[in-house]
């Protein structure tokens, strides 16, 4: 039995998408202040959830849990970012030139 090998050929690759947007005409400082916004929007949806199950609303505490986590879990990943993007600069303004 005889095996050729056939030279790899590249893949095409889709553009990124962030929230149906392509990113090619997006700045950095855009995208992350849009991140930022909706990280801020699912801190005041859980704020707002929370409120009406203490007030006495029909809200199911689950929904209000729910909520909570994601808005932790968005700001825990704000903050990693935030830290990575300060551990680069600092990376950055220790090189020799």
């Amino acid at each position: 039995m005889k095996v050729s090998l056939v030279a790899p050929q590249p893949l095409p690759l889709p553009k990124a998408e962030v929230s149906g947007q392509s990113v090619q005409g997006q700045s950095f400082s855009d995208l992350l202040k849009e991140k930022l916004q909706e990280v801020n929007t699912l801190q005041a949806e859980a704020d707002t959830l929370a409120q009406k199950l203490v007030v006495g609303e029909p809200v199911d505490l689950h929904q209000v849990m729910i909520a909570a986590e994601q808005a932790n879990l968005a700001l825990q990943l704000t903050v990693q970012i935030r830290n990575k993007i300060i551990e680069a600069y600092q990376e950055i303004s220790r090189m020799q030139i």
